[in-house]
């Protein structure tokens, strides 16, 4: 047999310089938070292995790092999807009558991630953890084929420590995710995987814990306040150290207000707690309309050099729960104009880019909504990171009702992570749960109650409760404010009964509208937007206000819900998919319910509104029903410039023309004091003849993250939006960036959301588009559909650096690790000499460098391993980073190579074709020279043969 040579100047020269490996021990200080979103593998449906037999496969199974199949180290992905996070999986599926209907009829099941994560010996020493934000529904994590984390809630993030499982250099490291999507938490569309950011952090071994900073103001005598800072340090260095902490306090225009530090000691793989108080004097104050923000900068200092550092923002503000007069922020009354919603929009399910949830947002601002309630999740932290710098007031809500440990861990974590958040102003334990009249609820809200004060006493406790509150014993006993969920007609009697309780609505409305739609189909699931239809536990958009508004005790309401979200169509079902409750369809587009609200919330500026669209061909001279929403005292209404009537504004109600119908101008004249203030129209517009594309924004940041909705509209020869517009509209997006989804807002269509075309829902569509990554090339849409004008646009995209990311590894050789070794012989042994299953102690175990001084001549060593598929045909080659001694290489019984020569050397040779796919056994008869050591030193690997060039 011929030997080989291998290039020592290629990929493997690290891997025997040991020397390099002892020198980077001193590990690189101070923090990197690195975004892990790219380069994943993706899979999707379970990948099952088959049961285990025999002693030798139960015996290998039971070991670390030794997980089977797709969590293993040496699985084959190459054939797998590549791609970035956040995904979900279940928005680009097909519609199934026969799935869940309050998932939205979309088929979920089981994915599998893979990731290959390269670490440079110089970072040997560092701390490492994973941070996976949020994974749908249930998740197993495997890092080298080790069993790391197992989290049972597809809303809460993951931080796992991987330091002791890496490997350096390039050995490369897999990380492997089982996402169960079969799972369900909720009774909405949920979606599958991925769905939220990851992040890589690389810490010093003495650094702050993740959430480690409790950093929430507190308000003292006059304008004095305090920060009362608590950090958390671990250390898994391999000595204990003592530091220096540092915090300090700048305020919003960047001046450093204030610093304190502290001394502390850190046990080594031990934890410590330091309190680091800051005084402050006179802060600006946060509040929806100034959301003054300052910043907490925590240090960690040894001998004058920072090892970690974190910052994060807070806000100093007051807030207060009255019993009867509702709630207070800085002292002054807010009435919570709420509005509950879930994390999905269109085209892109619940992986929501965070440029997405800013528009969303800003939607929510302009209809005037100061507060939010996140049903029935905690949601992302960018989001919050949102809320702060937007202004508004959050519930801030567990998914899980239940005290046992692993569900009690998920409150803590929510409680840790959102306590400096000015914009959370209550804690919600619970929805509507079946035990919340019961000893068993109370005794359970108790001790959830309990926790959280432990963790932060400065917000008060809630649970949205649905009924229940009138027993003797239940859940609004253990809560700071009672959170009522479509208790209407019973607000008066629990306020009579509980005088000193605050009270808040938590939920309510559950009206339904079809947006665009102004007659009700119920063969064809479309229901009107005037405000009559609600659900059997609710009430209308108008009824609910009024009840909320008119009682000072109630604190608010949150509207069920600001935006339409998949699954749950009720009073529908198939072929509806998702709900008609927003108060904005899917992609933010208003319904009326829009307008009757921004009219009530909104106070100072003068707003009109008219409802229906003016496009009635077929009923001229039938009457329509009209309805104007102003936040006028009056106003009046006029067809083709002749005066129709004058009405009185009702505040709560609006107000109703029957108008006999004409074509031409429909017009709304709001009137304060006699005077004009306000007007607005609808016009019967001509047939579409051109399609036209709105973006959001002016421009997109080329960091790969930054994504615009398009709103695409059709427009008649006069430039007047189509209000019934249907046309099928293909698309077309080049240059610097993709298209992720698209929607148009309809509850029954099942378009594909990932497709190239989509058709106009009463009028309007719209596009998600996304930059690439480094990218300054402008984007370029293009609309067409048959019979219209098509409509293109350029977006300027800005050159922005992408955030600090962990590069995407390539599929990693196949390493062959874990072998076993028969003891040393003078005589040369059979290389197919076989073992008992059950023999797990005559031979030795090892992984590469396995070199020991000769006990005698021989020394054979043996291992099994699974090339990947593009390797098994003949083009893959068996490299030996190093062998010391003459070597034998044989695979499935077969001599395939020797190596001639005592000295040191990288040794390869050809993978043979002729085996097939599957598991290989090779074993190596390693010759000493008399009296030297010998063995294998350094990685075996099974790679592509170009690599040897």
């Amino acid at each position: 047999m011929k030997s080989y040579t291998f290039n020592w100047r290629r990929l493997w020269s690290a891997i025997l310089l040991l020397s390099a490996c002892v020198a980077a021990q001193a590990a690189t200080p101070g923090r990197e938070r690195l975004s892990l979103d790219r380069g994943w593998l993706f899979h999707l449906g379970d990948i099952v292995q088959p049961p285990i037999k025999g002693h030798g496969e139960s015996y290998g199974n039971a070991k670390a790092g030794n997980a089977a199949g797709a969590a293993g180290t040496e699985y084959d992905d190459s054939d797998w999807r590549h791609l970035d996070l956040p995904h979900d999986w279940a928005v680009e599926g097909p519609f199934d009558p026969n799935a869940n209907v309050s998932q939205g009829y979309r088929p979920r099941g089981i994915g599998w991630y893979r990731r290959y994560l390269r670490v440079e010996a110089a970072d040997r020493g560092r701390h490492f953890e994973l941070q996976f934000d949020a994974i749908a529904t249930h998740a197993t994590v495997w890092v080298n084929g080790n069993v790391v984390n197992r989290n049972w809630s597809g809303y809460n993030s993951s931080y796992i420590d991987i330091t002791p499982y890496l490997r350096y250099g390039d050995a490369m490291n897999t990380i492997a995710i089982r996402a169960d999507a079969e799972a369900m938490e909720g009774w909405w569309y949920e979606g599958a995987g991925m769905y939220r950011h990851a992040w890589l952090v690389k810490r010093d071994p003495v650094h702050i814990v993740t959430d480690g900073v409790h950093a929430t103001p507190r308000a003292g005598k006059g304008t004095q306040w305090t920060i009362p800072v608590e950090v958390t340090l671990n250390n898994s260095g391999k000595q204990a150290s003592g530091v220096t902490v540092e915090v300090s306090l700048f305020d919003p225009a960047g001046k450093q207000v204030a610093r304190q530090s502290a001394t502390a000691r850190v046990t080594v793989l031990g934890t410590n707690t330091v309190q680091v108080p800051l005084a402050v004097a006179n802060p600006a104050l946060w509040s929806l309309e100034k959301t003054n923000l300052y910043r907490v900068t925590t240090r960690v200092l040894q001998d004058g050099k920072a090892l970690d550092e974190v910052s994060l923002n807070t806000g100093f503000r007051t807030i207060r729960f009255d019993a009867a007069e509702g709630f207070f922020l800085n002292g002054v009354h807010v009435k919570l104009q709420g509005v509950c919603i879930h994390q999905d929009h269109a085209g892109v399910g619940v992986a929501v880019p965070d440029s997405v949830w800013e528009y969303r947002l800003r939607r929510l601002k302009e209809l005037g909504v100061n507060a939010i309630r996140f049903s029935h999740n905690a949601p992302a932290a960018e989001v919050l990171d949102l809320v702060d710098r937007m202004g508004f007031v959050v519930m801030d809500e567990n998914r899980n009702f239940n005290p046992s440990p692993d569900y009690m861990q998920q409150l803590e974590w929510m409680v840790k992570r959102d306590r400096h958040h000015p914009g959370v102003i209550l804690w919600s334990v619970f929805n509507e749960e079946p035990e919340q009249a019961t000893e068993v609820g109370y005794e359970m809200v108790r001790r959830m109650s309990a926790t959280v004060k432990a963790l932060d006493d400065t917000r008060p406790v809630t649970a949205a409760m649905n009924g229940g509150f009138l027993t003797a014993l239940n859940v609004s006993h253990a809560v700071d404010v009672v959170g009522s969920n479509y208790q209407v007609p019973d607000y008066d009697r629990y306020h009579k009964a509980n005088p000193n309780k605050p009270f808040t609505s938590s939920e309510d409305t559950s009206a339904y509208m079809t947006r665009g739609e102004f007659k009700t189909v119920r063969e064809k699931n479309l229901i009107a937007s005037y405000d009559d239809d609600a659900a059997e536990w609710g009430n209308t958009h108008r009824d609910a206000w009024e009840a909320i508004a008119t009682r000072p005790y109630v604190a608010g309401g949150f509207v069920w819900t600001g935006f339409d979200y998949r699954g749950e169509p009720t009073p529908n079902e198939w072929p509806s998919v998702s709900s008609v409750f927003g108060i904005m369809d899917l992609n933010g587009f208003p319904k009326n319910a829009y307008y009757i609200h921004q009219v009530q919330w909104i106070k100072d500026r003068p707003l009109i509104h008219i409802a229906p669209h003016w496009n009635w061909s077929g009923s001229e001279g039938k009457d329509v029903r009209v309805m104007v929403m102003a936040n006028v005292e009056r106003v009046q209404l006029l067809l083709n410039g002749r005066l129709l009537g004058e009405q009185q504004v009702d505040p709560y109600r609006m107000n109703s023309f029957n108008v006999a119908y004409a074509p031409g101008k429909l017009e709304a004249i709001g009137y304060n004091g006699g005077k004009e203030v306000a007007r607005t129209s609808v016009e019967t517009t001509g047939a579409a003849v051109a399609l036209e594309l709105v973006p959001d924004r002016a421009q997109l940041a080329g960091d790969g993250r930054d994504a615009m909705p398009i709103t695409v509209r059709a427009l008649d020869a006069q430039g007047r939006a189509v209000p019934l517009a249907d046309a099928q509209v293909t698309f077309a997006v080049t240059g610097g960036g993709r298209s992720i989804g698209h929607g148009n807002g309809d509850p029954n269509s099942h378009e594909d959301e990932k497709g190239a075309t989509r058709r106009l829902f009463n009028g309007l569509a719209q596009l998600i588009v996304q930059t690439n990554y480094d990218g300054a090339e402008a984007i370029s849409v293009t609309a067409t559909a048959p019979g219209l004008a098509p409509a293109r646009i350029s977006i300027p995209v800005k050159a922005t650096p992408a955030q600090p990311f962990v590069a995407a590894a390539e599929a990693p050789l196949t390493f062959v690790r874990s072998w076993r070794i028969a003891p040393d012989s003078a005589e040369r042994p059979d290389p197919n000499q076989q073992l008992a299953s059950f023999d797990m102690n005559t031979w030795g175990w090892g992984s590469p460098p396995m070199i020991a001084p000769a006990a005698a001549k021989y020394r054979l060593y043996r291992a099994s391993f699974t090339p990947r598929k593009n390797l098994a045909d003949g083009s893959g080659m068996i490299r030996f980073a190093g062998v010391r001694g003459k070597a034998e290489v044989w695979l499935n019984g077969q001599l395939i190579g020797k190596k001639d020569s005592y000295a040191l050397a990288a040794f390869e040779l050809p993978l043979p074709a002729e085996a097939g796919v599957g598991k290989r056994e090779i074993n190596v008869i390693v010759e000493a020279e008399p009296g030297q050591a010998s063995g294998i030193e350094g990685y075996v690997s099974i790679t592509p043969r170009l690599l040897a060039k």
